[in-house]
């Protein structure tokens, strides 16, 4: 709730015994702000984690300008442009940078020679003190905007920053290495594959027996995962929401949203009208656009929109790899929320969405570290690959993820509607820059170091990748993170059998080995469908006709499992109409044995390579108004 919306209840009264701080005294004293005003912007931080000066800057009832200088004379102090800033020495401390960045504050040597503390408002500088040295005690404060002060510590550490974004996870949890044994990696994959390639001339049928069989397999395997994933959510359910409760029980905190961007000019409009439908306290939210050094277009693109004081720009230095996961990483140090939350540039969240994550959070205990919502589409109805990757998500984030939660298992995250507890996501080193699927390796670092991860229904539409190039690009980059995070975790696995449990990495197995198997092996098991209309194997000389004709007919069984699931997934009232498309998910399928070739190619040759996702391709904006989710069940008594 913000002040807008308190004026509507009437004054509220300010709490007896406080008196009015030196700030509030300068902005009544100059008609900056009224008394009225001000009181409902008392109201509002007693009720949450916002200072009145982030109050007022979200609610439009004060610049930036006007709060810096009246916090500089209210304490007889004064204010700092970009220019001026940049001509005072840093004053050397300690402290880490990142958490001088966290705190937007900055030791330097004034203009008298004296040590002083710049920073954006006085709970800045009373948050970093116990981080200084005694010698900065004392030291006087002046001020200056959070992204002069930031830009400004960026700009004096840019090469130890630059550095950290790569190296905050360890290195044994990470695949950076890998690019330091590109030779020996290249002459151990020539080898197998001049070995493979002998064998299969010398014994074929051998060759496609043992890949057919291994195809089965996992098959079997894989459906009985996913048939125990969707059963658990019928039968046991969602869990019970936590019962509202009203903001003097619990206060709100402050929460950071990372929006990486990367050539996005055609959307970034629609973004940040998609970002000022959120309810969640405009004081209390800190988006921040990720951008790449590089990319000047969109930069450009952003320099024409007049943003919210709660949104803002974070340049990343350029710099390899150029990955999503770098980038976080260099961004979070200027996040200031204690929960750390992730959008890509096209999604459109329900407007209730944070509020959802932070009363889950706040119903929770400490190790339950992440939030994951629902990913849905909203151009379904564009064409046929539209429909399939809308009802393949429907299945993957309402039937299988939330089974594979409730079974208490851990799942892989999503790219987008994550959200972390800071101080977790900072204990595990944030995100591997080098692993190209970021999402589903933190999700199972988190489990490996104890906590956990649950569903949230609650959703976000995303613009669905509806041209067959650009969806075996995006696919190719996913299947090949999957591969790169099952052999990082498995370079240990004694070590990740002792971390997860026996249950945990037993379904760690069974989701990464069939899952990559499937897409690998799919044309063996196609090759199954010649024994049901009759027409000659390649294994009928060596295994009986009465053996065929099961393999068949299991095959056929478990495509039938799997449209009853699909069109369980879809027969909502959203996507109701998509039943009837869930049998040609049948001929969605060799879309992901390209993907998952040319993700092969490129492990081996190009390990770090980001293909990034082509956005703006759907070209139905009213299927985006006629879909974006409404909000979940439930939100925050303000009383």
């Amino acid at each position: 709730m913000g002040i807008s919306e308190l004026r509507h209840l009437g004054p509220v009264k300010r709490a007896a015994g406080t008196a009015p701080s030196a700030l509030e005294r300068d902005l009544l004293a100059r008609g900056t702000v009224s008394r009225d005003d001000l009181e409902r912007a008392g109201w509002v931080g007693a009720r949450s984690d916002a200072t009145l000066d982030r109050i007022l800057s979200a609610e439009g009832l004060a610049s930036e300008a006007e709060l810096l200088e009246a916090n500089a004379r209210a304490f007889k102090s004064r204010c700092l442009s970009a220019g001026e800033l940049a001509q005072l020495k840093q004053f050397h401390v300690d402290t880490p940078v990142e958490t001088l960045i966290r705190h937007a504050v900055l030791p330097v040597v004034d203009r008298d020679g004296k040590a002083a503390i710049v920073c954006s408002d006085r709970r800045s500088s009373d948050a970093i003190r116990p981080h200084l040295p005694m010698a900065l005690k004392p030291a006087r404060v002046l001020f200056s905007s959070r992204p002069v002060i930031q830009g400004r510590l960026a700009e004096l550490h840019r090469p130890a920053l630059t550095q950290a974004m790569v190296t905050r996870v360890p290195e044994e949890e990470s695949c950076r290495t890998w690019g330091q044994r590109r030779e020996v990696r290249l002459t151990a994959v020539a080898l197998l594959l001049l070995g493979l390639a002998l064998v299969t001339v010398l014994q074929p049928r051998l060759v496609f027996g043992v890949l057919a069989g291994w195809a089965v397999v996992t098959l079997i395997i894989s459906a009985l995962f996913k048939m125990a994933a969707f059963v658990t959510g019928l039968v046991v359910g969602p869990p019970e929401p936590p019962a509202p409760q009203p903001l003097r029980k619990l206060p709100l905190p402050r929460v950071s949203v990372l929006v990486p961007l990367f050539r996005e000019t055609e959307i970034v409009h629609e973004l940040v009208a998609r970002l000022t439908r959120l309810t969640y306290p405009k004081s209390l939210l800190d988006v921040i656009l990720v951008l790449e050094e590089e990319d000047g277009e969109t930069r450009e693109a952003l320099a024409g929109i007049d943003l919210p004081p709660w949104i803002r720009a974070v340049v990343v230095p350029d710099g390899t790899p150029r990955t999503k996961p770098r980038a976080m990483n260099y961004a979070l140090d200027f996040c200031d929320g204690d929960i750390i939350g992730i959008y890509d540039a096209e999604d459109a969240p329900a407007p209730d969405q944070i509020m959802q994550v932070v009363r889950r959070f706040g119903a929770s205990p400490p190790e339950m570290a992440c939030v994951q919502g629902y990913l849905d589409y909203y151009n379904p109805r564009q064409n046929w690959l539209a429909r399939c990757f809308t009802i393949e998500y429907a299945t993957w984030f309402r039937m299988v993820l939330p089974g594979m939660a409730r079974m208490g298992l851990a799942i892989p995250l999503g790219g987008t509607t994550v959200f972390c507890r800071r101080e977790a996501l900072e204990r595990v080193g944030a995100w591997d820059s080098h692993n190209v699927t970021e999402d589903a390796d933190l999700g199972f670092r988190l489990a490996r170091h104890g906590y956990r991860t649950e569903m949230l229904a609650t959703v976000t539409a995303e613009e669905a990748n509806c041209l067959p190039w650009p969806w075996i690009k995006q696919r190719s980059r996913w299947l090949k993170g999957y591969m790169t995070t099952y052999l990082v975790h498995m370079r240990r696995p004694r070590e990740l059998l002792r971390q997860l449990g026996t249950w945990r990495f037993l379904g760690f197995q069974a989701h990464f080995v069939t899952a990559l198997s499937q897409v690998f092996l799919a044309p063996f098991l196609w090759s199954f469908w010649l024994v049901l209309v009759g027409l000659p194997h390649p294994l009928d000389p060596v295994l009986p006709h009465w053996v065929m004709v099961v393999l068949g007919s299991l095959f056929l069984t478990i495509e039938v499992v799997n449209l009853t699931i699909h069109a369980t997934a879809v027969a909502r009232a959203r996507h109701k109409h998509l039943i009837l498309w869930t049998p040609t998910m049948h001929f969605y399928g060799p879309l992901g044995a390209v993907a998952a070739y040319k993700a092969l190619y490129e492990l081996v040759l190009k390990p770090f390579f980001w293909d990034k996702t082509q956005h703006g391709l759907s070209q139905e904006a009213g299927h985006l108004r006629r879909a974006l989710p409404r909000g979940s069940d439930g939100a925050f008594d303000f009383s």
